[in-house]
């Protein structure tokens, strides 16, 4: 499993970025996806996550409105549109799958992770 996180960088409070993640190594379809942060000094986060194989994304209250999950199972792709950024927002942001699907699904289950892009807000 492969995962390439790319889009991050530095913005002004209420700007956008858009983050992507490539998938390889693996049935991309078959494994719940999903975006994760962590900023310094704090735990990691679900920002979005899809915790049942073909489900709708969860996403955390503090990104309600503002962050949009997508993805593209033909191209094997994870996307996080991010809209009126704050600097709350700033932190290391990951993807991740897992080939754990259901109720159960925890954040830990998603063990699988991609090297993580910088998102700054100021």
């Amino acid at each position: 499993v492969q995962l390439v996180e790319s889009g991050g960088g530095s913005v002004q409070a209420g700007g956008s970025l858009r983050l992507s993640c490539a998938a390889s190594g693996y049935t991309y379809s078959s494994y719940c996806m999903g975006w994760f942060r962590q900023a310094v000094g704090q735990e990691r986060e679900a920002v979005a996550a899809v915790y049942r194989v073909g489900g709708s994304a969860f996403y955390a209250d503090s990104v309600k409105g503002r962050f949009t999950f997508s993805q593209d199972n033909a191209q094997k792709t994870l996307y996080l549109q991010m809209d009126s950024l704050k600097p709350e927002d700033t932190a290391v942001y990951h993807c991740a799958a897992s080939r754990l699907s259901g109720d159960s699904v925890a954040i830990g289950d998603f063990g699988y992770r991609g090297q993580g892009t910088q998102v700054t807000v100021s």
